[in-house]
């Protein structure tokens, strides 16, 4: 019986290693080559400078407001069959590129027409404080409901859908502490009390909040709604998967069940592509796709960005006032 050849065997295990550093190394020499195209053609920022187009806006405030355009929604129509703007991470103002997903203060994203909130709360001792991973955003859960309040109490023909979920700490108990902050910053008859989609009269001026958390309801369930939130982006590399991923879903809303809301995050971050650069490069395709659609008056749900600009809010809460125009005139 032949022995085996170790020193061969040996020989194949270090050159496949040699070559997988390789292979590591050229992808990473390749990534960093599109890095530099990216921020050359001016695709991506590298600096601080703030940049305002139709699709994308990092700036301190939006272009023009949306105050009030539920107003002209029928009262029957249910929440479920409206197309509406939101952000991802709302809150997410401070902690450098990685941790920033906005630039607009939260009145300022009311203002400018956003309906869906997304609101992360950090527990401690009862505590809520508002963080972004590991990266605190200078407000607590009581800032965000105090804004809430105050914007319904002045337009009260509007909702606000507000998901909520713990982050950066796992207690996995944040029902008591959320509806004290409700009772000390709120009002307990502001929020919607059923796991049902209301109609719009329902829902004028209350809160409707999205529970991402236990405990007994306060309001919907977030994970009743269909989502695509596919938001690893591990590099620019890979941006078009993700934008897969968004295009699929919004092409499905149309035809989905019309009671139940659909959730589409444009947004999305790794390691080697951070919120504003994925944000550059997502938006533009989403605000075509979304021109192209104008004339349809197709459901799309909930559309939720990272850096949205007022023109691009502005274009998905059309699709809803051409449906209810069209409705009003039948």
């Amino acid at each position: 019986m032949t022995a085996p050849n170790t020193s061969l065997f040996t020989c194949k295990i270090l050159t496949g290693k040699s070559e997988m550093r390789n292979n590591m190394r050229q992808d990473s020499v390749k990534m960093h080559k599109l890095l530099i195209e990216l921020v050359l053609l001016g695709v991506i920022s590298s600096s601080n400078g703030a940049i305002q187009r139709p699709d994308y806006d990092d700036t301190p405030n939006p272009e023009f407001l949306n105050l009030a355009w539920m107003a002209s929604i029928p009262d029957d129509r249910l929440l479920s069959e409206i197309t509406m703007p939101g952000t991802h991470n709302t809150m997410a103002l401070y902690g450098g590129v990685y941790a920033e997903c906005q630039t607009w203060s939260l009145a300022s994203q009311l203002r400018a027409g956003v309906r869906f909130l997304d609101i992360r709360v950090r527990h401690v001792n009862g505590n809520l404080t508002i963080h972004h991973g590991v990266s605190y955003q200078r407000a607590h859960f009581g800032d965000v409901l105090e804004g809430v309040t105050d914007f319904l109490q002045e337009y009260p023909t509007e909702t606000v859908l507000m998901r909520l979920k713990e982050e950066f700490s796992e207690t996995g108990d944040i029902y008591g502490a959320v509806v004290d902050y409700i009772n000390r910053y709120s009002h307990w008859d502001l929020l919607w009390h059923s796991r049902l989609v209301p109609t719009m009269s329902e829902a004028r001026g209350k809160i409707i909040i999205l529970q991402n958390f236990n405990g007994p309801d306060l309001g919907m369930r977030y994970d009743s709604m269909d989502i695509a939130d596919d938001w690893k982006v591990p590099t620019l590399a890979h941006v078009q998967e993700k934008w897969q991923s968004v295009y699929n879903h919004l092409e499905a809303a149309p035809s989905g069940n019309k009671a139940q809301i659909f959730l589409t995050y444009s947004s999305g971050a790794g390691v080697f592509a951070h919120p504003r650069a994925v944000a550059q490069l997502i938006n533009p395709q989403l605000y075509e796709y979304l021109r192209a659609k104008t004339d349809l008056n197709q459901r799309f749900g909930i559309i939720c960005m990272d850096f949205p600009a007022a023109p691009i809010i502005q274009m998905i809460i059309d699709f809803q006032l051409k449906e209810a125009f069209k409705t009003e005139q039948v």
